[in-house]
């Protein structure tokens, strides 16, 4: 077992490494009294902040970290009693887009995304004085909820800020883990702005989602179960955004395996990994609206681009259109619920940006399941849509009893079921005796 045996040699050559000490425990004292209380009104307001303080100290562009192997393996050995072994299997989508196609869930983790893993090991890693002042944290909702989970099971206190655009379902689970929430600010710059300036004030620990050099060495852990649950791979597919993930499990991979191709996946709507690829370094990028909000970053990590730029084989970016039906087909064939940012890699095998992996054995992260539910119906349709098994149509009939009538009969006798109707008699621009009538039709089909 891949991951058994370098955890058994690291122990042999260097236990004490592995051993948590009283200042990194992942044991720590969840009934320590000493813990500092946090007040919901203890944060300063946005206009008031001083950028020159906005400084995140463990990302550095001078002076980027490396993620090493030893610290990926360092990071499965730490958190292998808090964080879930994710299954890695099979698809049923293999025999329809003629790739041997495995699927490893991490979007089964208790929070819903493999946020955890990254989490759990900055957090284990604290000094028992870092543990006891508390942490901070600046997402749009799964490393929120990953900081506040693991903070609630060690007795870390935690606070997140959360921009006002955050799914509610994702504030409200920070609220169930006891975390104190501060919405503020319209994106996640100006989140991460106030945590970090926060972090200063109040001597809190501020941990960056996706560039963190622990967070990358936890997330990596994800690359040693793949390799350790599927035999004979030929590609790993990997969503990418702030590129923590990418980093970590590139490393894990190319270390054991140097001829694993490593995939990295962005919406088109924020391709800033694809933009450091064509100037050499992390660069600013603007960001659209995108199915795949748990990608839309900015700008990725300095951490992670040094530590990922040379292991990453092809980055590619797929359209929204790609993404909605890679969602609906992993509920009709998988019966995964993934958001966005998780179906990326199979969005871009479903839009043949993949085909030289054709007859080989690749496998997709499915990376998180937390799909806002006020989303998902529109969500699915507009798979749907752009998998042209829903249309829309005008047709204009004479406005007579029966006439809308038996146009669904029509409609109805080609296996077509209608989904709704919009009946129109003041804007047709034919005679007074018509109407128009606008359906949203449902076209009856297995599709790839």
């Amino acid at each position: 077992m891949v991951l058994e045996r370098i955890c058994a040699k690291e122990r042999e050559a260097n236990m004490e490494k592995y051993t948590c000490s009283p200042e990194a425990s992942d044991d720590y004292d969840s009934e320590d009294t000493d813990a500092v209380p946090f007040s919901p009104n203890c944060h300063e307001s946005l206009k008031n902040m001083d950028d020159a303080k906005v400084e995140d100290p463990s990302c550095d562009p001078e002076r980027p970290v490396k993620v090493s192997f030893e610290e990926i393996t360092s990071a499965a050995y730490k958190i292998r009693s808090g964080v879930m072994n994710t299954p890695c299997m099979r698809s049923h989508l293999s025999s329809l887009t003629g790739m041997d196609i495995y699927l490893k869930k991490d979007f089964l983790q208790n929070t819903g995304s493999f946020k955890e893993r990254g989490a759990r090991y900055a957090m284990v890693m604290l000094t028992q004085e870092q543990k006891r002042k508390g942490v901070v944290a600046a997402s749009l909702g799964n490393h929120a909820q990953a900081v506040a989970y693991h903070g609630f099971l060690l007795g870390i206190p935690v606070t997140v800020v959360m921009p006002i655009i955050a799914p509610i379902m994702k504030v409200q689970k920070c609220r169930e883990y006891n975390a104190n929430v501060i919405m503020e600010g319209k994106n996640m710059s100006e989140a991460k702005k106030l945590a970090i300036s926060l972090s200063t004030k109040n001597g809190w620990t501020y941990i960056n989602g996706y560039d963190h050099p622990q967070i990358i060495a936890g997330q990596g852990t994800v690359g040693l179960e793949i390799l350790e649950q599927v035999e004979d791979v030929d590609a790993v597919v990997v969503p990418t955004g702030g590129g923590g993930l990418l980093a970590g499990v590139a490393v894990a991979v190319k270390t054991l395996n140097p001829g694993i191709k490593i995939i990295g996946v962005e919406s088109e709507r924020c391709a800033s990994y694809a933009n450091a690829i064509q100037n050499g370094k992390p660069i600013p990028t603007a960001i659209e609206g995108t199915l795949a909000d748990g990608l839309a970053v900015p700008m990725i990590g300095y951490n992670a681009w040094e530590t990922s730029k040379n292991l990453v084989d092809k980055m590619v970016t797929v359209k929204e259109e790609w993404i909605a039906v890679a969602i609906l087909r992993l509920i009709e064939n998988e019966k995964c619920v993934v958001e966005g940012a998780g179906a990326c890699g199979l969005a871009a095998i479903l839009a043949g940006q993949l085909d030289e992996f054709k007859g080989k054995r690749v496998v997709l992260l499915l990376t998180g399941g937390n799909m806002d539910t006020t989303i998902l119906g529109r969500c699915l349709e507009r798979g749907l849509a752009a998998d042209g098994r829903l249309v829309k149509c005008k047709v204009t009939v004479s406005d007579r009893p029966g006439g809308i009538s038996e146009l669904c009969k029509l409609i109805g006798s080609i296996g077509v079921s209608i989904k709704d109707v919009i009946h129109e008699r003041a804007w047709v621009a034919s005679d007074v005796f018509s109407v128009e009538v606008s359906h949203r039709e449902t076209i009856l089909s297995n599709g790839i």
